[in-house]
Protein backbone atom coordinates (compact mmCIF):
# COMPACT_ATOMS: atom_id res chain seq x y z
CA UNK A 1 0.00 0.00 0.00
CA UNK A 2 1.62 3.01 -1.26
CA UNK A 3 1.91 6.20 1.77
CA UNK A 4 0.82 9.55 1.90
CA UNK A 5 3.85 12.19 0.99
CA UNK A 6 4.58 15.53 2.53
CA UNK A 7 3.26 16.78 -1.00
CA UNK A 8 -0.07 14.81 -0.92
CA UNK A 9 -0.96 17.20 1.66
CA UNK A 10 -2.46 21.15 1.69
CA UNK A 11 -0.84 22.67 4.21
CA UNK A 12 -1.45 26.88 3.58
CA UNK A 13 -1.97 27.98 7.47
CA UNK A 14 -1.97 24.63 9.25
CA UNK A 15 0.81 23.64 11.82
CA UNK A 16 3.21 20.95 10.74
CA UNK A 17 4.82 18.87 13.23
CA UNK A 18 8.12 17.47 11.26
CA UNK A 19 9.87 14.43 12.62
CA UNK A 20 13.32 15.15 11.21
CA UNK A 21 16.63 13.56 12.10
CA UNK A 22 18.94 15.78 13.35
CA UNK A 23 21.14 13.45 15.64
CA UNK A 24 24.34 14.91 14.09
CA UNK A 25 27.64 14.35 15.25
CA UNK A 26 28.74 17.08 17.81
CA UNK A 27 32.01 17.88 18.98
CA UNK A 28 33.18 20.96 22.04
CA UNK A 29 29.44 21.92 21.05
CA UNK A 30 29.85 22.42 17.15
CA UNK A 31 28.11 20.12 14.51
CA UNK A 32 31.10 18.36 12.73
CA UNK A 33 29.18 16.63 10.10
CA UNK A 34 25.64 18.56 8.84
CA UNK A 35 24.75 16.05 6.39
CA UNK A 36 21.10 15.15 8.56
CA UNK A 37 20.31 18.76 8.50
CA UNK A 38 20.97 19.25 4.83
CA UNK A 39 19.03 16.39 4.33
CA UNK A 40 15.83 17.66 5.68
CA UNK A 41 15.97 20.56 3.60
CA UNK A 42 14.05 19.58 0.60
CA UNK A 43 10.87 19.01 2.93
CA UNK A 44 11.34 21.92 4.98
CA UNK A 45 11.60 24.18 2.28
CA UNK A 46 8.34 22.66 0.61
CA UNK A 47 6.51 23.34 3.57
CA UNK A 48 7.83 26.93 4.21
CA UNK A 49 7.00 28.00 0.56
CA UNK A 50 3.69 26.45 0.67
CA UNK A 51 2.92 28.44 3.90
CA UNK A 52 3.02 25.81 6.56
CA UNK A 53 3.88 26.85 10.46
CA UNK A 54 6.58 24.57 10.49
CA UNK A 55 7.20 22.64 13.74
CA UNK A 56 10.37 20.98 13.41
CA UNK A 57 11.52 18.15 16.31
CA UNK A 58 14.13 15.98 16.67
CA UNK A 59 16.60 13.43 19.43
CA UNK A 60 20.10 14.09 19.63
CA UNK A 61 21.99 11.16 20.97
CA UNK A 62 21.37 9.25 24.07
CA UNK A 63 20.46 10.89 27.03
CA UNK A 64 21.64 8.91 30.65
CA UNK A 65 22.44 11.67 33.29
CA UNK A 66 21.04 15.72 33.56
CA UNK A 67 24.63 16.48 32.76
CA UNK A 68 23.88 14.60 28.94
CA UNK A 69 21.68 17.45 28.35
CA UNK A 70 23.94 20.32 28.56
CA UNK A 71 26.00 18.64 25.54
CA UNK A 72 22.90 17.81 23.54
CA UNK A 73 21.01 20.47 23.14
CA UNK A 74 19.60 21.31 19.84
CA UNK A 75 20.51 25.17 20.02
CA UNK A 76 23.40 24.68 17.74
CA UNK A 77 21.54 22.96 15.21
CA UNK A 78 18.87 25.60 14.93
CA UNK A 79 21.61 27.99 14.28
CA UNK A 80 23.05 25.88 11.71
CA UNK A 81 19.54 25.10 9.87
CA UNK A 82 18.76 28.61 10.04
CA UNK A 83 22.08 29.08 8.31
CA UNK A 84 20.92 26.49 5.47
CA UNK A 85 17.46 27.67 4.96
CA UNK A 86 18.47 31.71 4.82
CA UNK A 87 15.51 32.11 7.55
CA UNK A 88 15.32 32.88 11.01
CA UNK A 89 14.54 29.61 12.84
CA UNK A 90 13.28 29.99 16.44
CA UNK A 91 14.60 27.74 18.92
CA UNK A 92 12.02 26.81 21.96
CA UNK A 93 14.65 25.10 24.62
CA UNK A 94 11.94 23.38 26.22
CA UNK A 95 9.82 19.97 25.05
CA UNK A 96 6.22 20.23 26.28
CA UNK A 97 5.00 23.81 28.67
CA UNK A 98 3.68 27.55 27.88
CA UNK A 99 6.89 28.51 26.49
CA UNK A 100 6.73 26.11 24.03
CA UNK A 101 2.28 26.51 23.40
CA UNK A 102 2.96 30.18 22.96
CA UNK A 103 5.88 29.69 20.63
CA UNK A 104 3.78 28.00 18.23
CA UNK A 105 0.75 30.49 18.69
CA UNK A 106 2.96 33.18 17.55
CA UNK A 107 4.15 31.06 14.31
CA UNK A 108 3.03 33.40 10.74
CA UNK A 109 2.87 31.31 7.41
CA UNK A 110 6.00 30.66 6.35
CA UNK A 111 7.83 30.43 9.79
CA UNK A 112 9.71 27.68 11.84
CA UNK A 113 10.55 27.26 15.39
CA UNK A 114 12.82 24.01 16.17
CA UNK A 115 11.78 22.59 19.97
CA UNK A 116 14.73 20.79 22.25
CA UNK A 117 15.49 17.73 21.69
CA UNK A 118 13.21 14.99 22.57
CA UNK A 119 15.37 12.82 24.46
CA UNK A 120 14.88 15.00 27.10
CA UNK A 121 11.64 13.26 27.80
CA UNK A 122 12.26 9.95 29.65
CA UNK A 123 8.96 9.40 27.67
CA UNK A 124 9.85 9.96 24.81
CA UNK A 125 11.80 5.91 23.67
CA UNK A 126 8.94 4.54 25.89
CA UNK A 127 6.61 6.01 23.48
CA UNK A 128 4.28 6.88 26.24
CA UNK A 129 1.00 7.61 24.95
CA UNK A 130 0.07 10.76 27.11
CA UNK A 131 3.41 12.30 25.40
CA UNK A 132 2.80 11.41 21.72
CA UNK A 133 -0.85 12.83 22.10
CA UNK A 134 0.27 15.75 24.19
CA UNK A 135 3.11 16.48 20.89
CA UNK A 136 0.09 16.03 18.24
CA UNK A 137 -1.77 18.43 20.06
CA UNK A 138 0.79 21.33 19.31
CA UNK A 139 -0.25 20.63 15.47
CA UNK A 140 -2.38 19.80 12.45
CA UNK A 141 -0.62 17.55 10.18
CA UNK A 142 2.17 15.05 11.09
CA UNK A 143 5.24 14.79 8.19
CA UNK A 144 7.50 11.97 9.39
CA UNK A 145 11.05 12.53 7.60
CA UNK A 146 13.58 10.73 10.26
CA UNK A 147 14.29 7.42 8.37
CA UNK A 148 17.07 6.90 11.36
CA UNK A 149 14.40 6.28 14.14
CA UNK A 150 11.94 4.78 11.47
CA UNK A 151 12.99 1.27 13.21
CA UNK A 152 11.97 2.38 16.84
CA UNK A 153 8.65 2.71 18.26
CA UNK A 154 8.77 6.18 19.75
CA UNK A 155 6.39 8.51 20.94
CA UNK A 156 8.12 11.32 18.41
CA UNK A 157 7.05 9.31 15.55
CA UNK A 158 4.76 6.17 16.21
CA UNK A 159 2.76 8.04 19.39
CA UNK A 160 2.16 11.17 17.53
CA UNK A 161 1.14 9.32 14.26
CA UNK A 162 -1.72 7.81 16.34
CA UNK A 163 -3.40 11.15 16.70
CA UNK A 164 -2.92 12.96 13.33
CA UNK A 165 -2.47 12.53 9.58
CA UNK A 166 0.24 11.31 8.56
CA UNK A 167 2.72 11.53 5.41
CA UNK A 168 6.38 11.09 5.06
CA UNK A 169 8.84 13.28 3.82
CA UNK A 170 10.87 13.74 0.73
CA UNK A 171 13.73 12.11 2.40
CA UNK A 172 11.25 9.20 4.08
CA UNK A 173 9.77 9.24 0.26
CA UNK A 174 13.10 8.47 -1.00
CA UNK A 175 14.22 5.25 1.62
CA UNK A 176 10.52 3.93 1.05
CA UNK A 177 11.46 4.20 -2.34
CA UNK A 178 14.69 2.64 -3.49
CA UNK A 179 15.70 0.04 -0.03
CA UNK A 180 11.90 -0.71 0.18
CA UNK A 181 11.76 -1.11 -3.74
CA UNK A 182 15.39 -2.99 -3.35
CA UNK A 183 13.51 -5.33 -0.67
CA UNK A 184 9.96 -5.76 -2.65
CA UNK A 185 11.31 -6.14 -6.43
CA UNK A 186 14.53 -5.65 -7.43
CA UNK A 187 15.97 -5.15 -10.53
CA UNK A 188 18.19 -8.09 -11.39
CA UNK A 189 20.88 -9.26 -11.55
CA UNK A 190 21.03 -7.49 -7.99
CA UNK A 191 24.34 -7.67 -6.34
CA UNK A 192 25.07 -7.07 -2.65
CA UNK A 193 28.28 -5.79 -1.15
CA UNK A 194 28.52 -7.10 2.65
CA UNK A 195 31.26 -5.79 5.15
CA UNK A 196 31.68 -4.50 8.51
CA UNK A 197 33.23 -6.42 11.48
CA UNK A 198 30.76 -8.89 12.77
CA UNK A 199 28.72 -11.73 10.96
CA UNK A 200 26.21 -11.34 13.93
CA UNK A 201 25.01 -7.51 12.81
CA UNK A 202 24.33 -8.94 9.02
CA UNK A 203 22.60 -12.74 9.97
CA UNK A 204 18.94 -11.22 8.99
CA UNK A 205 20.05 -9.27 5.93
CA UNK A 206 22.36 -12.23 4.53
CA UNK A 207 19.87 -14.40 4.93
CA UNK A 208 17.12 -12.37 3.37
CA UNK A 209 19.33 -11.36 0.36
CA UNK A 210 20.25 -15.01 -0.18
CA UNK A 211 16.48 -15.05 -1.03
CA UNK A 212 17.10 -12.44 -3.13
CA UNK A 213 20.09 -11.72 -4.72
CA UNK A 214 21.80 -12.83 -7.24
CA UNK A 215 25.43 -12.16 -5.88
CA UNK A 216 26.32 -11.31 -2.54
CA UNK A 217 30.16 -10.45 -1.78
CA UNK A 218 31.54 -10.30 1.65
CA UNK A 219 34.45 -7.94 2.57
CA UNK A 220 35.21 -6.44 6.07
CA UNK A 221 36.08 -8.51 9.53
CA UNK A 222 32.94 -10.85 8.91
CA UNK A 223 35.24 -12.44 5.79
CA UNK A 224 36.94 -14.13 8.18
CA UNK A 225 34.58 -16.28 9.65
CA UNK A 226 33.27 -17.27 6.28
CA UNK A 227 36.90 -18.21 5.36
CA UNK A 228 37.41 -20.23 8.74
CA UNK A 229 34.21 -21.97 7.30
CA UNK A 230 36.17 -23.10 4.57
CA UNK A 231 38.76 -24.51 6.71
CA UNK A 232 41.70 -21.39 5.57
CA UNK A 233 44.30 -20.28 8.07
CA UNK A 234 43.31 -16.71 9.11
CA UNK A 235 45.59 -16.31 11.56
CA UNK A 236 45.01 -13.58 14.27
CA UNK A 237 42.38 -12.30 12.46
CA UNK A 238 38.78 -11.46 13.72
CA UNK A 239 37.01 -14.36 14.12
CA UNK A 240 33.39 -14.87 15.38
CA UNK A 241 33.83 -18.48 16.41
CA UNK A 242 30.28 -19.29 17.58
CA UNK A 243 29.32 -18.14 14.00
CA UNK A 244 31.50 -20.50 11.98
CA UNK A 245 28.90 -23.60 11.39
CA UNK A 246 25.75 -20.66 10.95
CA UNK A 247 28.87 -19.33 7.98
CA UNK A 248 28.40 -22.49 7.26
CA UNK A 249 25.07 -22.88 6.71
CA UNK A 250 24.40 -19.64 5.04
CA UNK A 251 27.44 -20.91 2.38
CA UNK A 252 25.19 -24.09 1.78
CA UNK A 253 21.49 -22.00 1.66
CA UNK A 254 23.00 -19.71 -0.73
CA UNK A 255 24.36 -22.80 -3.01
CA UNK A 256 20.85 -24.57 -2.85
CA UNK A 257 19.11 -20.82 -4.17
CA UNK A 258 21.36 -20.23 -6.62
CA UNK A 259 23.03 -16.80 -5.29
CA UNK A 260 26.50 -16.95 -5.38
CA UNK A 261 28.58 -16.22 -2.42
CA UNK A 262 31.90 -14.38 -3.70
CA UNK A 263 34.99 -14.45 -0.79
CA UNK A 264 37.53 -12.46 -1.38
CA UNK A 265 40.93 -13.97 -2.45
CA UNK A 266 43.31 -11.71 -1.24
CA UNK A 267 43.98 -9.40 1.48
CA UNK A 268 46.10 -7.08 3.01
CA UNK A 269 48.02 -8.18 6.32
CA UNK A 270 49.80 -6.76 9.48
CA UNK A 271 51.05 -8.13 12.95
CA UNK A 272 49.42 -5.45 14.80
CA UNK A 273 45.92 -3.53 14.85
CA UNK A 274 47.66 -0.13 13.91
CA UNK A 275 47.79 2.18 10.58
CA UNK A 276 52.21 2.86 11.25
CA UNK A 277 52.37 -1.44 11.24
CA UNK A 278 54.13 -2.88 8.68
CA UNK A 279 51.56 -4.73 6.00
CA UNK A 280 51.56 -6.94 2.76
CA UNK A 281 49.12 -8.84 0.46
CA UNK A 282 48.98 -12.35 0.60
CA UNK A 283 46.85 -15.04 -1.00
CA UNK A 284 44.05 -15.87 1.67
CA UNK A 285 45.79 -19.43 1.61
CA UNK A 286 49.52 -17.80 2.42
CA UNK A 287 47.89 -15.56 5.87
CA UNK A 288 50.36 -16.39 8.62
CA UNK A 289 49.50 -18.12 12.15
CA UNK A 290 51.09 -14.50 13.74
CA UNK A 291 49.27 -11.89 10.91
CA UNK A 292 45.69 -10.35 10.82
CA UNK A 293 43.67 -9.01 7.96
CA UNK A 294 43.10 -5.82 7.89
CA UNK A 295 41.53 -4.98 4.54
CA UNK A 296 40.80 -6.81 0.83
CA UNK A 297 43.58 -6.76 -1.11
CA UNK A 298 43.80 -5.49 -4.99
CA UNK A 299 42.86 -8.67 -6.44
CA UNK A 300 40.01 -8.90 -4.74
CA UNK A 301 38.97 -5.53 -5.72
CA UNK A 302 38.77 -6.58 -8.93
CA UNK A 303 37.35 -9.38 -8.57
CA UNK A 304 34.57 -7.76 -7.05
CA UNK A 305 34.55 -5.37 -9.72
CA UNK A 306 33.85 -8.34 -12.70
CA UNK A 307 30.91 -9.22 -10.48
CA UNK A 308 29.65 -5.91 -10.17
CA UNK A 309 29.65 -6.22 -13.81
CA UNK A 310 26.40 -6.09 -15.76
CA UNK A 311 24.50 -5.56 -12.30
CA UNK A 312 21.21 -3.96 -11.89
CA UNK A 313 20.70 -3.06 -8.28
CA UNK A 314 23.83 -2.90 -6.05
CA UNK A 315 23.16 -2.64 -2.04
CA UNK A 316 26.54 -2.41 -0.10
CA UNK A 317 26.71 -2.02 3.63
CA UNK A 318 29.76 -1.78 5.35
CA UNK A 319 33.62 -1.26 4.56
CA UNK A 320 35.69 -3.48 3.23
CA UNK A 321 38.49 -2.98 6.16
CA UNK A 322 39.79 -1.31 8.77
CA UNK A 323 38.83 2.00 6.75
CA UNK A 324 39.31 4.46 9.63
CA UNK A 325 42.90 3.89 8.57
CA UNK A 326 44.48 4.98 5.30
CA UNK A 327 46.89 2.06 5.14
CA UNK A 328 44.12 -0.46 5.35
CA UNK A 329 41.06 2.32 3.23
CA UNK A 330 41.79 0.86 -0.45
CA UNK A 331 39.50 -1.68 -0.64
CA UNK A 332 37.12 0.28 0.60
CA UNK A 333 37.97 3.13 -1.66
CA UNK A 334 38.14 0.62 -4.52
CA UNK A 335 35.09 -1.22 -3.90
CA UNK A 336 32.98 2.47 -4.09
CA UNK A 337 34.73 3.66 -6.61
CA UNK A 338 33.84 0.51 -8.07
CA UNK A 339 30.38 0.99 -7.61
CA UNK A 340 30.27 4.69 -8.55
CA UNK A 341 31.54 3.94 -12.01
CA UNK A 342 28.47 1.98 -13.02
CA UNK A 343 26.41 2.91 -15.68
CA UNK A 344 22.32 2.40 -15.88
CA UNK A 345 22.19 0.67 -12.34
CA UNK A 346 20.80 1.64 -9.23
CA UNK A 347 23.10 1.96 -6.67
CA UNK A 348 22.19 2.43 -2.67
CA UNK A 349 24.39 2.31 0.39
CA UNK A 350 22.80 0.82 3.03
CA UNK A 351 23.51 3.83 5.57
CA UNK A 352 26.29 3.54 8.42
CA UNK A 353 30.46 3.77 8.03
CA UNK A 354 30.10 2.99 4.11
CA UNK A 355 27.28 6.16 4.08
CA UNK A 356 30.25 8.12 5.50
CA UNK A 357 32.87 6.56 3.32
CA UNK A 358 31.11 7.43 -0.12
CA UNK A 359 30.57 11.14 1.90
CA UNK A 360 34.14 11.44 2.84
CA UNK A 361 35.57 10.35 -0.60
CA UNK A 362 33.45 12.26 -2.54
CA UNK A 363 31.15 10.40 -4.04
CA UNK A 364 28.12 11.39 -3.25
CA UNK A 365 26.45 12.50 -6.54
CA UNK A 366 27.32 8.91 -7.88
CA UNK A 367 25.15 7.13 -5.99
CA UNK A 368 21.29 6.58 -6.86
CA UNK A 369 20.62 6.36 -2.58
CA UNK A 370 22.53 7.12 0.29
CA UNK A 371 20.47 6.55 2.97
CA UNK A 372 20.57 8.06 6.24
CA UNK A 373 19.90 5.52 9.08
CA UNK A 374 22.14 2.80 10.01
CA UNK A 375 19.97 0.42 12.21
CA UNK A 376 16.85 0.94 10.74
CA UNK A 377 18.50 0.13 6.55
CA UNK A 378 19.75 -2.86 7.82
CA UNK A 379 16.02 -3.95 9.52
CA UNK A 380 14.60 -2.70 6.45
CA UNK A 381 17.05 -4.96 3.49
CA UNK A 382 16.07 -7.60 5.87
CA UNK A 383 12.21 -7.31 5.00
CA UNK A 384 11.15 -6.17 8.60
CA UNK A 385 8.05 -3.80 9.30
CA UNK A 386 9.29 -0.28 10.42
CA UNK A 387 7.23 0.73 12.71
CA UNK A 388 8.32 4.50 11.67
CA UNK A 389 7.12 3.79 8.30
CA UNK A 390 3.95 1.20 9.11
CA UNK A 391 2.71 4.49 10.87
CA UNK A 392 2.32 6.93 8.22
CA UNK A 393 -0.92 7.00 6.62
CA UNK A 394 -1.81 4.90 3.38
CA UNK A 395 -2.73 7.00 0.25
Amino acid sequence: MAKKIVSDFDVAGKRVLVRVDFNVPMKDGAISDDNRIVAALPTLRHLLDEGARVIAFSHLGKIKTEEDKKSKTLAPVAERLSELLELPVAFVAATRGAALESAIAELQDGQILLFENTRFEPGETKNEAALGKYWASLGDLFVNDAFGTAHREHASNVGVAKHLETAAGFLMEKEIKYIGGLVDAPKRPLVAILGGAKVSDKIGVIESLIDKADKILIGGGMMFTFLKAKDKEIGKSLLEEDKIDLAKDLLAKAAQKGAEIVLPIDVVLAKEFSNEAAHHTASVDQIAADEMGLDIGEATVKLFGEALSGAQTVVWNGPMGVFEMPNFALGTIGVCKAIASLSGAETIIGGGDSAAAALQLGFADQFSHISTGGGASLEYLEGKVLPGIASISDK
